[in-house]
């Protein structure tokens, strides 16, 4: 299920997006300023959120979850940006005591860029661990305005893609 809890809504809008041919990803309704709950018997959830969230908010959704990914673009304001995120996500119990996992993941990354250096000293300097690098590739905005992924794309399409995803699925997969 894929449920999102930010204000912009995009994961629900890009849902309106997704073909009925398309393998379905279901949602769930959330009110605001409730847990994000997912029904019961669901067993793979990804809840959108937005990206300053903080406080109870942060609480509350740590205590939903297992695994935290952190997006992250080369970009200094993202940069910094995340780094205040992380600083205040590593402060949380779950996280301290271990009952929420932190990963980042790095995208839109052109290694050959000035910015892709300036991320990696970041991501070295955080102490968690990086598990993926997503390249920077008209795939994921043409798949996203047609309401597909990456792994709804033909393969001779989206291999490249679906390989650098390979190491997030396998860490999401692995027991706490």
């Amino acid at each position: 299920m894929l449920g999102d809890i930010d204000r912009q809504q995009s994961s629900r809008e890009w849902l309106k997006l997704r073909s009925p041919g398309l393998p379905r990803i279901a949602s769930w309704e959330i009110e605001p300023d409730q847990p994000a709950r997912p029904p019961k018997d669901t067993t793979h959830v990804v809840l959108d959120t937005p990206a300053g969230l903080h406080g109870k908010k942060l609480g509350h959704v740590l205590k939903l979850v297992r695994r935290v990914i952190v997006p992250l673009q080369p970009s200094i304001f993202d940069i910094l940006a995340t780094r205040d995120f992380l600083d205040r996500l590593c402060e949380e119990k779950e996280v301290r005591r271990q009952e929420a996992c932190v990963a980042i993941v790095a995208m839109r990354v052109d290694a050959r860029t000035r910015a892709a250096a300036e991320l990696e000293r970041f991501l070295a300097d955080t102490g968690l661990p990086v598990v993926a690098h997503l390249r920077d590739t008209q795939n994921y905005v043409q798949a996203a305005a047609h309401g597909m992924s990456i792994f709804d794309l033909p393969p001779s399409r989206a291999a490249q893609d679906v390989e650098q995803w390979q190491p997030l699925l396998d860490w999401v997969r692995q027991p706490i």
